[in-house]
């Protein structure tokens, strides 16, 4: 089964073969996730009124913190080598005992399945990165996966490793979806197949295939770091990084399509436009906690 957030109500769904069954009025995914991973278990277990299939949206509240892994993958490594020009602190970190974390979005930034992603027309090189990304509990318990699309602009970060924030947040940055598959029906999250598709103008224009066995860091491990002085009493989303990275010879372009696959999680779909012409809707009232 799947927890899915409406886009067109602010309802949650649990989606199983049977059909979607909506959770009560006022259920929010802060409010699952402020427990352990108990607390998550029972929530989603009051599902229960059969309703008509809804379209997903980003499987998160408006207030829901995103974030990010980076370099825990060889190919990661190599990638951000290759594209920087400070590359000894992208092979320190890969081998260090600290992994590199960084704040990605905000919810109600977060694009959904069907919605478009964004690349910044200051960059000259941007890619999507095909994750994982667990759903985190206030306790530290991972609760869920859900697929995410870390898209970047490698020529930026390439420029300064200081410029971090300005290639990986940005309008059409984060996308999340299509639902969040309990982490108790995912019996290996380390032996999860992953592929990624950009098709334009019809054709396949880059794809490549992975599994997070290459994963070189363990998820409760990067978990961890992350609640290292601080807390997330609301629950939190970390994408894991990523293995599945396009050559400098590849940058998305406007009118792209990106379609990323994870094994028991989902299918994430979006469309590339440029960054400035993503549209929020109503951000003076963003919907849900």
């Amino acid at each position: 089964m799947h927890l899915v957030r409406s886009a067109q109500s602010p309802r949650w769904v649990v989606r199983a073969e049977d059909g979607d069954r909506a959770l009560p009025a006022g259920f929010s995914l802060s409010d699952a996730l402020s427990a352990d991973l108990a607390h998550f278990r029972d929530q989603l277990a009051r599902a229960a009124e059969p309703v008509d299939p809804v379209t997903p949206a980003a499987p998160v509240d408006a207030g829901t913190e995103v974030w990010a892994a980076g370099v825990t993958y060889r190919r990661s490594r190599e990638a951000r080598v290759e594209e920087s020009t400070e590359p000894d602190i992208y092979q320190r970190v890969y081998d260090a005992e600290r992994p590199e974390l960084f704040f990605k979005s905000v919810g109600w930034r977060v694009r959904g399945d069907g919605e478009t992603i964004g690349v910044r027309e200051d960059s000259t090189w941007d890619v999507p990165e095909p994750e994982l990304a667990v759903v985190v509990t206030a306790s530290g318990e991972i609760a869920g996966y859900t697929v995410c699309d870390d898209v970047s602009s490698r020529s930026i970060e390439g420029d300064n490793p200081l410029y971090l924030p300005q290639a990986k947040m940005y309008a059409g940055a984060t996308a999340l979806g299509p639902g969040i598959r309990p982490a108790w029906e995912v019996p290996d999250p380390y032996a999860l197949a992953m592929s990624v598709t950009i098709t334009r103008d019809g054709r396949v224009a880059w794809s490549d295939r992975a599994s997070t066995g290459q994963l070189h860091r363990r998820l409760d491990e990067l978990v961890s770091y992350l609640f290292r002085a601080e807390r997330h009493p609301r629950g939190v989303v970390l994408s894991t990084g990523t293995c599945m990275v396009p050559g400098s010879d590849f940058t998305l372009l406007p009118g792209d399509r990106v379609e990323i696959v994870i094994e028991s999680v989902g299918t994430l779909a979006n469309e590339v436009r440029p960054a400035g012409e993503i549209g929020y809707g109503d951000v003076s009232s963003p919907p849900g906690p």
